[in-house]
């Protein structure tokens, strides 16, 4: 799943280019990039789909080109998260009906890749041989309120779970609550499960929706005409909200994989390799002054930039924008992109 516009990292992410095709850790590779390098090893590229925006189609086949052209699909518009899955899980369908299937985001890190692999391998062989509804929960670290909550009911000696509840983005008390309790994984939005048992779900609980993609013959040239007219009809919902929250088959599978969603400045500091002051910095032309704690991106790496004084901030600097804001402010930078959108031509800066 890769159409996400990622307006938290603005300046660097924006309509055009969103973060997923950026290389926001500086490692060399996008976002997208190592998703892909990252399932690749058990997955073969003609098994590999990228599901996003119509705008990025072109970006995600230049930055992936081992993945076949026809297996990058571009959506009509945002619907959230069950409409792309059962646009997908259909389209897989009608190449391999006994498909099992998983649901990356593009856009996260994950250290531990041979943990991830083997969850993943066991995911695998659990959805081809049960009607599970699979999610990979990670064990929290912290009473984080960004994330949303798995709660499971525990099975000694097993390596997967039952799921009881889903809980979205909790006030700071209740997370505190729910990682005292033991009982509670983050929502790492990572899903596995086969074509029939997600089909079936979508039935029981989404039926209009599947009703209106059982419609279209995919594989075909008739297939991008057909999800132009009822994408507009469609219903924006979550798979979580839509389905997984109802549903009576979700299990989760508990993992601790070195996980982040990087979906903040201050989630990528904390990430990204930090000199002696704690200063995360892309350029070799930075120079600080009585400055810890920054996280500083540079477009362009043969600009040098001098920091005096600033302590935890974020200082993002590309052709056309340039944020500073203190580092505990990442949550208002999306409204700081409403307010330049009320401006005259702010868009171009978007």
């Amino acid at each position: 799943m890769a159409g996400g516009i990622g307006s938290r990292f603005w300046p660097m992410s924006t309509q055009k280019f969103p973060k997923q095709f950026q290389d926001i850790l500086g490692t060399g590779r996008t976002m997208i990039q190592q998703t892909y390098d990252r399932i690749s090893q058990i997955i073969p590229a003609e098994n590999i789909y990228i599901i996003t925006n119509k705008e990025y189609v072109e970006l995600s086949h230049s930055q992936l080109p081992d993945i076949p052209a026809e297996n990058i699909v571009g959506e009509p518009m945002m619907k959230n998260t069950a409409a792309c899955n059962i646009y997908m899980a259909s389209k897989i369908a009608g190449k391999s009906p006994d498909a099992n299937l998983i649901i990356l985001p593009a856009d996260h890190l994950i250290l531990k890749e041979q943990t991830f692999l083997e969850k993943v391998n066991y995911a695998f062989e659990l959805a081809s041989k049960n009607d599970y509804l699979i999610t990979l929960g990670i064990t929290p670290t912290r009473p984080d309120t960004g994330y949303g909550y798995i709660q499971f009911i525990e099975k000694q000696g097993s390596e997967v779970a039952k799921v009881k509840t889903f809980t979205e983005k909790p006030s700071l008390e209740i997370a505190k609550a729910f990682l005292d309790s033991g009982d509670f994984l983050w929502n790492a939005g990572i899903f596995v499960w086969n074509v029939k048992s997600i089909t079936k779900a979508f039935e029981s609980y989404l039926p209009e929706m599947a009703e209106q993609f059982i419609s279209c013959e995919y594989n075909t040239s008739k297939e991008v005409d057909c999800i132009e007219l009822i994408y507009p009809k469609v219903n924006k919902i979550s798979i979580d909200n839509g389905i997984l929250e109802k549903a009576k088959n979700v299990y989760v599978i508990p993992a601790d994989l070195g996980w982040s969603d990087l979906g903040t400045w201050t989630s990528v500091y904390e990430n990204a390799e930090k000199e002696e002051n704690k200063n995360a910095v892309n350029s070799p032309y930075v120079i600080t002054y009585n400055a810890k704690g920054n996280i500083v991106r540079l477009k362009n790496n043969n600009k040098a930039a001098i920091i005096d004084g600033l302590k935890n901030y974020i200082i993002v600097d590309t052709d056309k924008a340039l944020l500073i804001c203190p580092r505990d402010n990442d949550q208002l930078i999306k409204q700081y992109v409403q307010d330049l959108k009320n401006f005259k031509k702010g868009d171009k800066f978007l």
